[in-house]
């Protein structure tokens, strides 16, 4: 018996009617979708030629096969582009997009459709959370983001770059004949049982539009705390700040460290229906049923402080501020606290005792934070090894002192597999380093006491971003390389370059 490589059976035919081919042989196995009606089983025998096997699937196992039998590999398949032929020009891209396209459904099979739909179709099998597409002058260059980290996909024509930008520009509502000034949409997408959500931002480049598609998983919107990998002192502390009646719950990172998931996670856990919780974000990433989520709107002057301003009005008892910018939204923020509701929000700041000097910055008082503040969560996502080639070897003593461990210790390198795509890394894992507001960080705060002050106070070396990290290096989680990449924030934490030579 082989797995089947080339259905036989159309996508349509199988996604209607519940039947999808997983393996061939002398005898076919055929996946039935609880539900079914068993007649499609009769056709399903003509067009194969060759007896069935029956396996009855629940409904959502039936999605998982049905992607992952017909998604194929459209990327690998292509040419670079070269045999992409529009013959009716642009006009011919400009066709009725249904609301929410499914990607495997290719009943238009025009080149550069199939081109996109392909692109979105491997971003997703491969795990990638943004497409990016950059026309240069020799070519146009497709990379996508992998936990994290940016991978050359594809190197296309250049002379494709005008005709791919508009189709994408068509598929999001955009207007195609504006070439001079940014522009913002999105994508409604199914792929197989999966609902996706791609948000499209394109930038005047000098050699063309450059265009992002970020890619959102409504499934993620589902994740539990304990599905973010957090240690059992970090989901203690934070299950005790969601409890709290009311105070400031700050989660703090860049861009990419996931503070969004654990927000959500942390309103999901919240969502049992006897609070009212609104949510003020730019932009709504995920729908969540029974929250009400609000778009930011600066072009009619939909800030984060108008939105939740007005969320005040609306008898709230949890409010999520997507991030605290300026002075405005922070002091709203904090009388928001103190008038006994519980406030989530994001600062971008490198670890979290800097979210009180931030908040301090733009100027909120010491006295009005100590009072408020009940948690601050920095957090990080760096890449786990991959399970079939990481490697061990003996650390020497620039390694060791990198990273902080002795020298002799084991430590694991990536190598790179067909398991992993040859990066070395599968997933990532969260790192988070909180801060509980105690008594005496209260003083500490309303004093004015510096970072090292209030981290000397809060934390201990094993509690910090870094020695997250080092302890993540001696199970053999993730690489010394990555745990320096994604924790190193400051140039005199480096040691001298002939150390490390």
């Amino acid at each position: 018996m082989t797995m089947l490589a080339d259905p036989t059976l159309s996508y349509a035919f199988a996604k209607r009617h519940g039947v999808v081919v997983t393996a061939r042989g002398d005898v076919a196995v055929v996946a039935l979708r609880e539900g079914a009606d068993p007649l499609a089983l009769v056709e399903a025998r003509r067009v194969l030629g060759c007896p069935l096997k029956v396996e009855p699937v629940s409904r959502s196992a039936f999605d998982r096969l049905l992607s992952e039998t017909y998604a194929g590999d459209p990327v690998a398949g292509s040419n670079g582009g070269d045999d992409l032929a529009l013959p009716g020009g642009l006009d011919s891209l400009v066709d009725e997009i249904p609301a929410a396209a499914d990607l495997l459904d290719t009943t238009d099979d025009a080149p550069v459709i199939r081109l996109i739909n392909g692109l979105i179709a491997e971003a997703v099998r491969a795990g990638a959370s943004d497409i990016h597409l950059e026309p240069y002058e020799q070519a146009l260059v497709v990379r996508m983001r992998v936990d994290g980290v940016l991978k050359e996909a594809l190197s296309l024509s250049p002379r494709l770059a005008p005709v791919v930008v508009s189709r994408i520009k068509v598929m999001a509502r955009l207007d195609i004949a504006e070439k001079r000034i940014p522009q913002d949409g999105r994508i409604p997408l199914a792929l197989g049982g999966k609902t996706l959500d791609v948000r499209v931002s394109t930038l005047p480049s000098r050699a063309g539009e450059r265009v992002v598609l970020r890619i959102l998983d409504k499934d993620q919107a589902g994740l539990g705390l304990r599905d973010l990998g957090m240690d059992e002192a970090t989901l203690e502390a934070y299950h005790a700040a969601l409890a709290e009646p009311n105070g400031i719950l700050l989660v703090t990172g860049p861009t990419g460290s996931g503070k969004t998931t654990t927000l959500y996670a942390g309103l999901s856990l919240l969502n049992t229906g006897t609070r009212n919780i609104l949510t003020v974000e730019d932009p709504v990433e995920y729908a969540v049923e029974g929250v009400g989520q609000t778009q930011v709107n600066a072009k009619v002057g939909m800030t984060f402080a108008a939105g939740l301003r007005a969320i005040l009005r609306q008898d709230p008892d949890v409010v999520m501020v997507g991030e605290i910018r300026d002075v405005e939204t922070a002091s709203i923020a904090v009388q928001a606290a103190l008038t006994g509701h519980l406030v989530l929000s994001t600062v971008h700041t490198n670890d979290a005792a800097g979210a009180v000097t931030r908040l301090r910055d733009m100027g909120v008082e010491p006295f009005l934070l100590a009072s408020t503040l009940r948690l601050i969560m920095a957090q990080r996502l760096v890449r786990r090894l991959c399970p079939h080639c990481h490697t061990p070897e003996v650390a020497d003593a620039a390694t060791a002192r990198l990273v902080g461990i002795a020298a002799g210790q084991t430590v694991w390198r990536p190598t790179g597999c067909d398991h992993c795509n040859q990066s070395g890394y599968v997933g990532r894992v969260g790192l988070y380093e909180t801060i509980r507001v105690t008594d005496t960080l209260r003083r500490l705060i309303t004093t004015g006491a510096d970072e090292a002050a209030m981290n000397a106070e809060a934390l201990g070396d094993g509690r910090t971003l870094a020695g997250q990290a080092r302890a993540l290096v001696l199970e053999g989680t993730t690489s010394v390389e990555e745990a320096l990449r994604v924790t190193r924030t400051r140039s005199e934490d480096l040691p001298p370059i002939e150390a490390v030579a």
